[in-house]
């Protein structure tokens, strides 16, 4: 899941073949992402292992492959990205993304969990962007323009209907918090590597997400020891194997694929393009773990993807107003 927003340098013009590639590369990673949810779900239903046992141990899987991949390809980052030089302010990039998306994936497992993959998903991936629009308002006077206000209230609209519109028991608050707190995480780690990236203290994206799955699984151990780190289960290949699927495909291979495909094409064109990670989260959702979307869930749902459309939209004209740098 989601997706650390770090400063990328641009791959070299390529033409419409590297935007096509990258694009194919970005449609794989958010569904990809989308199946993220489900494996949980059904981990959680095969053991019981809690949330925060999964996202340790998503991190230390993680963490191996891209430590083996780095070892096979010493001399260059995936898909030409460029390494940066970087300074002091590396250390808190580095801690503050890795605390980060340590809350980011565990409140959004926990999401899963208590509210189910569904309404999880769709709640946290469409408050983390509104989330980091006001933040970049506040902290970074970052300009959204009128189009961006009116996408972020379109996206509390959402998020009232979606919460507020069920009846008791179709979304659990609990479920909508951790949420909410899901995206809180990610907005913080989206901000802090901005606000390093604009000062000289960038780091590119395959190390900086290496960091991130160390410091995470460092400080999710004991929280996840006192949780009951190993699963006790009746199913212990089907746990291995939803496990292995997390850590290898949604995670070593397509964060990777995603920094390739934001590399080539546009911020807006990517943000766009990554709704259909909760598309596909909400139809695994229906289609193999039987939820239901009531008609308040799918109204709040439309709501809060076409803010995050709209967002990116405002992103898109406020870049090509802004002054070319000399």
């Amino acid at each position: 899941m989601p997706r650390e927003a770090v400063e990328i340098s641009p791959l070299p013009s390529g033409g419409r073949r590297a935007v096509r590639r990258g694009l194919l590369c970005l449609a794989f990673a958010g569904a990809t992402w989308g199946t993220t949810g489900a494996a949980v779900d059904v981990v959680y239903r095969s053991s019981d292992l809690g949330p925060v046992a999964v996202s340790f141990w998503r991190y230390v899987g993680g963490l191996a492959l891209l430590l083996g991949a780095v070892a096979l390809r010493p001399a260059r980052a995936p898909g030409g990205l460029r390494r940066r030089g970087t300074g002091r302010r590396r250390p808190a990039l580095l801690l503050g993304t890795g605390l980060g998306l340590a809350v980011f994936q565990t409140a959004y497992f926990g999401a899963v969990k208590e509210t189910g993959l569904a309404v999880g998903t769709i709640v946290t991936l469409g408050a983390g962007p509104v989330f980091t629009a006001v933040g970049g308002r506040l902290f970074l006077a970052e300009r959204i323009g009128r189009a961006g206000v009116v996408a972020v209230c379109g996206a509390l609209g959402g998020l009232a209907v979606l919460v507020l519109g069920n009846q008791r028991g179709a979304v659990d608050p609990l479920g909508v918090g951790f949420a909410l707190l899901s995206a809180a995480g990610y907005a913080v780690a989206t901000l802090l590597a901005r606000w390093t990236g604009r000062h000289g203290g960038g780091e590119d994206p395959y190390t900086l997400t290496m960091w991130s799955f160390g410091i995470g699984a460092a400080v999710l151990l004991p929280l996840a020891w006192a949780e009951g780190i190993l699963p006790h289960s009746g199913e212990p290949g089907r746990v291995l194997l939803l496990m292995l699927y997390v850590a290898a495909v949604t995670t070593a291979l397509a964060y990777p694929l995603y920094f390739v495909g934001v590399a080539a094409v546009r911020a807006a064109t990517a943000s766009v393009v990554m709704l259909i990670e909760p598309v596909s989260a909400a139809l695994l959702a229906v289609t193999l773990l039987d939820e239901r979307l009531t008609a308040a869930t799918v109204a709040g749902t439309a709501l809060l993807l076409s803010a995050v459309a709209g967002l990116a939209v405002a992103e898109s004209r406020v870049a090509r107003a802004a002054p070319v740098p000399p």
